[in-house]
C-alpha cells in the first residue's frame, strides 16, 4: 500500500465513473469495512487507516464522484444527495446489501453525511458505524467557504497559480500538526488539473445544508453501535458539534483526539486507527 492506486471502477446509474480498490484479508469472510472521505479530500485520506485494519477486514474505499480518481465532468451532480445514492449502488454492487452482509461503515466529514443519509433515508444496513469529525449538524459552512460555493463561474477562471495555492491553503488549513509537502501534493494535485479546477468550486457550490437538515432531525433512529472520534483542534468543525451529535445519537460514543485538527487520519493516524480497530473488534 506503499502506492495509493484506485484500480477498479463502477459506473454510477447516473453515468458517472468511480474509482475503488479493496485491500486487506484475503478470506472470503473476512468482515466488510467501508471507507468514506469527506471534502475536498479523496480516499487517500485513508491509507494510513486502511492498511492498519487490512490485517483483520476487508477494508473497501472509493473516491466520489467529481472526487479523486473518479470522474469530473461539466454538469455532474456531487451533491450530498447523489453521493448517498451512489454509494447505496455501490454496496449493493459489492453484495454488502442482505441481512446477512453488511459492512461496517467509515466516514469522514461530508461522508458522514453520506452515510447517514444512505442509512436514514434509504435503507442502507451496517453492522456499526465510525463517524469521523463529520458534517451532520447545523450550521455548517463558514465564511470563506460560502463565499466559493457562492461564486464557482468567478472562481473556476482563476489563474491556475492563484487556484492551486488557494487549494494548498485551504486544504493545509483542515491540519493542526501540518501536512508533509508530499502529502499535501497528493490532496490537492486532482484540483489543479484543467478539468479539476471547475470541479473544486462545483463541488462546494452543491453542498447545500439542506441535505443534512433533512436527516438531523431522525439521528434518535440510530440504532447501530456508534463511535464518533473529533479532532480536539479541529478548526472547520468545533468539538462542541461532536458533543451535540453525540447527544442525538442513542448509545453513541464520542472519543476526542488531543492534538489532532479536522483530518485526523492525518494528525494521529495510529490513534484514530487504533481507536477504530477496538471499535470493529467489539461484537
Amino acid at each position: 500500500m506503499t502506492q495509493w492506486l484506485l484500480d477498479r471502477t463502477f459506473r454510477s446509474a447516473s453515468g458517472d465513473e468511480v474509482r475503488w480498490a479493496v485491500h486487506g484479508a484475503g478470506r472470503a469472510d473476512a468482515p466488510p469495512v467501508v471507507l468514506l472521505h469527506g471534502t475536498p479530500f479523496s480516499s487517500y485520506v485513508w491509507r494510513g487507516v486502511a492498511r492498519a485494519l487490512a490485517a483483520r477486514h476487508r477494508v473497501l474505499v472509493w473516491d466520489m464522484p467529481g472526487y479523486g480518481a473518479s470522474e469530473k465532468r461539466d454538469g455532474q451532480d456531487v451533491s450530498l444527495g447523489a453521493q448517498a445514492r451512489v454509494f447505496g449502488e455501490l454496496l449493493a454492487h459489492w453484495e454488502l446489501t442482505g441481512e446477512e452482509t453488511p459492512p461496517a461503515v467509515v466516514a469522514h466529514d461530508f461522508g458522514g453525511a453520506v452515510a447517514l443519509r444512505a442509512h436514514l433515508l434509504h435503507g442502507a444496513r451496517y453492522t456499526r458505524l465510525a463517524l469521523v469529525d463529520p458534517v451532520a449538524l447545523a450550521p455548517w459552512g463558514s465564511p470563506t467557504y460560502r463565499l466559493l460555493g457562492a461564486h464557482p463561474g468567478v472562481f473556476g477562471k482563476l489563474p491556475p497559480e492563484l487556484h492551486r495555492a488557494l487549494v494548498r491553503e485551504y486544504v493545509s488549513s483542515a491540519s493542526h500538526t501540518g501536512l508533509h509537502p508530499a502529502v499535501l501534493d497528493r490532496l490537492t494535485e486532482s484540483w489543479c488539473t484543467a478539468g479539476g479546477q471547475p470541479a473544486f468550486y462545483r463541488q462546494i457550490a452543491q453542498n447545500d445544508q439542506r441535505f443534512t437538515d433533512e436527516i438531523q432531525g431522525r439521528y434518535g433512529e440510530i440504532r447501530l453501535p456508534t463511535l464518533i472520534c473529533w479532532g480536539a483542534r479541529d478548526t472547520w468543525i468545533p468539538v462542541a458539534k461532536g458533543r451535540e451529535l453525540a447527544a442525538r445519537i442513542p448509545g453513541s460514543r464520542l472519543r476526542v483526539i488531543e492534538g489532532a485538527g479536522h483530518l485526523v487520519q492525518e494528525d494521529a493516524p495510529a490513534e484514530l486507527a487504533a481507536e477504530l480497530a477496538e471499535f470493529l473488534r467489539t461484537e
